[in-house]
């Protein structure tokens, strides 16, 4: 047998390096190696940095800086599938962390990942690249990016994917999308309804979770409503209702369920399958506050239309609410509330609230939570809207007491709503006193300061309601409630200008508050208003009018006129012609000026002051003192008598008792005589006897007629008597008239004092002495001291024609030349009388 011979090894090649297993503990040294050109040396790196990315984050951090990220941008399109999975995994991994989005975004690596959503694509790549587009997709620029880069047609294909990792990657990045009305658009064309509701049987939870998610958000579209309709989708929405395994998602699905209510349509389709039934019966056995929450909610964007509150009365959903408001959590009784306001816009559902719910939304105004309070308040005022029924329910409930409390909470809404709640109430008499008696004006006037025009508006409004009592306006006006009333005038709010156009009306129906008012310039203010097209509304007239048929002084002034059903009272002054923007003096300003030689002011006051009495009345031990108090102006006109008792001393001497008695009556005099410290205007006795003598002349007289000429009459013959035409010019008036402002060392003359007066003079005499004794007629200033009368005169029936009424003719009446001559208005001499 032959020696074997030993074969020998064929050397390497000399360019050919030996295959070196490096192991490396460094991450720099590994990042290093992402640059290298081999695909083997490239997939290790990205798995090893996968590895070491997924211990924490700070590891992420450590990668950043190192610079990997830029290294792993460029291998996530390498043509091995390997290096490019692996490359990708890193990305996925690392991208939940803050900076590295950041970088990502700058790398704009959005449309490098969509190109890895290819069907023939590794799962793998799908599940990483999914997951970092969702990290991603919570920024607007990456979802811009998504969109524009048609990133939503292949993750909704993926939906479709047998990896569960894949669907929930891809179900998350497309909730976090849709939250764009873009993308919600989209998706409803590229028909996701039918994937979403498949992932609604995952046996997964995070997946149905998000699916239900994604459909809560797209189901806010009215035509996304449609389509899950169409594909059975509040079928699936119900069933997972009724089981109990799916409990942790029907807080969902009710969200979903709450936007699908919205229309009528699909409400109709669930009412008509028995749907709607069974979800107000799992409300009302449901413990879940969440659930309760949300069922609320559901009903109250239904109940915006007005056809889906007659299905859900129907359906008695007003108990359930009721019910709800027992619910001891306070989001549960805030959705509760909101509820019941948007449901009782249905009268039907209105009257059943106000049977049942009215003392449990009462209850919750004492709550110590804001929101609650607010909620409450709320549906209050939209339950007592045009309803007496449910008002008295309010005030039989004791809900006035805190709602006047709820006025002096911190949150505007519930502000303005117990303003809207009270305003109600005070429709009904009683309940206005009730509210009144509680210094609810006292608040309003605080409230007129907000700075919310909310509650500025129903703070006015509140103040209209109330302003139509006395009492009320005075403690208004003692509150200092009218100074921010016309400075709301200036609003350029237009429900609050209107509303404040109205309360200035209201209050301005006494002359001391109407010429309040105007001191604080309402007028000024409101005649700029209509001077306004735009600006200029009914009420903003009405309250002008008001205002100046309750301020006839400076009614007269400005418009130069007074209607028959303008009635001068004491008080009244001629204060001339006064020009627009020039500030209308008070009479006690007036009485302060030195002596001008201004036209003198002439003033009615046909009132006397009357003198306190004071009567002693003796008794065993004691002396009785009353002292009678009939008419002192600034004083309450309801304490007629101060009653007081002095000890007879026994054994005093009796000038001794006197002396007492003395002291206490003059004591008392200064008091009175201290509060009395007002300037007050003279009493004009001759005015009262002018009234008094004419009453008894005059009103006998069985004809207006007769009684107009014998009334002219009487004033021309206290003025001075007829004047002829051509002599008018001797009618020494004005000096008469300077004479009188002398003797009383003031501009401001009783009418009483004037013994030779000319037009104006005697007209204003004719129209006081007219009003007292009932002949209606009007006062209109003219040019150059000319004054007149107006009349309305019914003339007798042509001869022959027996019943026969006519239209009253309107007559100049002379109080000069021929004084009773009564000259047809528009006639030669009716013109002739009014201008020189």
């Amino acid at each position: 047998m032959g020696k074997k011979v030993k074969k020998e090894v064929e050397p390497l090649p000399k360019d050919v390096f030996d295959p070196l297993l490096i192991e490396s503990k460094t991450a720099a040294t590994v990042v290093l190696m992402l640059s290298s050109p081999e695909e083997e040396v490239l997939a290790k790196a990205c798995d090893a940095l996968y590895k070491f990315a997924s211990k924490g984050d700070e590891n992420k951090v450590t990668l950043l800086g190192l610079g990997a990220v830029e290294h792993l941008y460029k291998l996530i399109s390498h043509e091995d599938p390997i290096v490019r999975r692996n490359a990708i995994m890193v990305f996925g991994i690392m991208a939940s962390n803050h900076d590295v989005k950041k970088l990502l975004r700058e790398l704009d690596v959005t449309n490098s990942l969509i190109s890895q959503l290819a069907p023939e694509e590794d799962v793998v790549i799908h599940e990483f690249a999914t997951l970092c587009l969702a990290h991603m997709a919570g920024g607007y620029t990456t979802k811009v990016q998504i969109f524009e880069q048609g990133g939503l047609e292949p993750l909704i294909r993926l939906l479709g994917s047998p990896d569960p990792d894949v669907k929930k990657n891809s179900v998350e990045c497309i909730y976090l999308l849709v939250q764009d009305f873009q993308s919600r658009a989209a998706v409803r064309a590229l028909n996701v309804i039918p994937p979403l509701l498949e992932l609604l049987k995952s046996e997964y939870p995070v997946i149905q979770l998000l699916a239900l998610k994604t459909l809560e958000v797209i189901s806010k579209d009215r035509e996304t409503r449609i389509i899950l309709g169409e594909n059975k989708g509040l079928d699936c929405l119900l069933k997972i209702l009724e089981t109990n395994e799916f409990s942790d998602l029907h807080v969902e699905a009710l969200a979903v369920l709450g936007n699908c209510l919205e229309d009528m349509h699909t409400l109709q389709l669930i009412q008509q399958t028995g749907g709607l039934k069974k979800l107000l019966s799992f409300v009302g056995v449901s413990a879940v506050p969440d659930i309760q929450k949300n069922a609320a909610k559901a009903i109250t964007k239904a109940a915006y239309d007005s056809e889906n509150r007659k299905i859900l009365n129907e359906e008695e959903v007003e108990k359930c609410l009721i019910n709800l408001l027992e619910i001891d959590n306070n989001e549960v009784k805030v959705a509760a509330s909101q509820a019941i306001s948007a449901m009782c816009e249905n009268l039907a559902s209105k009257r059943a609230f106000g049977l049942q719910g009215i003392p449990q939304l009462v209850q919750l105004l004492s709550s110590a939570n804001e929101e609650v309070k607010e909620a409450a308040v709320t549906a209050l005022a939209n339950l007592t809207a045009a309803s007496p029924s449910n008002a008295r329910a309010v005030a039989e409930a004791e809900g006035i007491e805190p709602l006047v409390n709820t006025l002096n909470t911190q949150r505007d809404g519930a502000v303005a709503n117990a303003a809207t709640v009270l305003t109600n109430l005070a429709m009904q008499e009683p309940f206005r006193i009730n509210i009144q008696s509680r210094g609810v004006m006292s608040v309003l006037a605080e409230l007129l300061r907000s700075t919310n025009s909310q509650v500025q508006s129903k703070a006015a409004f509140a103040v209209a309601a109330f302003g139509c009592d006395a009492d009320a306006r005075t403690e208004l006006r003692n509150a200092g409630g009218l100074q921010p009333l016309v400075e709301l005038l200036h609003s350029k709010n237009e429900e609050v200008q209107r509303n404040v156009c109205w309360a200035v009306m209201v209050c301005a129906s006494d002359e001391l508050t109407a010429v309040e008012l105007c001191r604080l310039g309402a007028l000024d203010i409101l005649e700029e208003i209509n001077l306004s097209t735009g600006r200029k509304n009914n009420f903003s007239e009405a309250a002008l009018q008001k205002l100046l048929d309750n301020n006839l002084s400076q009614k007269y002034s400005q418009m130069g006129y007074l209607s028959p059903s303008n009635i001068i009272t004491d008080g009244f002054y001629d204060y001339g012609q006064i020009k627009r923007g020039v500030k209308f003096l008070s009479l006690e300003e007036l009485s302060m000026q030195e002596l001008t030689d201004r036209r003198a002011i002439i003033f009615i006051n046909a009132k006397p002051q009357e003198e306190t009495s004071i009567s002693f009345i003796p008794l065993l031990d004691f002396g009785l003192f009353i002292i009678k108090r009939k008419d002192f102006p600034y004083l309450s006109p309801k304490i007629m008598y101060i009653v007081f008792y002095v000890r007879k001393g026994k054994g005093k001497k009796e000038e001794e008792k006197m002396k007492e008695v003395t002291q206490i009556i003059s004591k008392v005099q200064d008091e009175i005589n201290l509060e009395n410290s007002h300037w007050l205007p003279p009493p004009d006795f001759i005015l009262l006897d002018y009234i008094n003598d004419a009453s008894k002349a005059i009103l006998p007289l069985t004809t207006t007629r007769e009684q107009v000429v014998a009334l002219a009459q009487f004033v021309a013959d206290k003025m001075g008597g007829p004047i002829e035409r051509d002599k008018l010019h001797d009618f020494s008036w004005e000096l008469h008239i300077s004479e009188i402002e002398f003797e009383l060392k003031c501009n401001i003359v009783p009418i009483g004092k004037v013994k030779k007066g000319t037009f104006y003079h005697r007209a204003l005499l004719f129209k006081v002495i007219a009003d007292r004794i009932g002949i209606g007629c009007s006062l209109v200033r003219g040019k150059y001291n000319r004054a007149w009368n107006e009349v309305k005169l019914v003339d007798d029936s042509p001869q022959g024609i027996a019943g026969l009424l006519l239209p009253p003719q309107e007559y100049i009446v002379d109080l000069m030349f021929e004084p009773g001559f009564l000259m047809k208005q528009g006639s030669a001499e009716a013109d002739q009388y009014k201008h020189i």
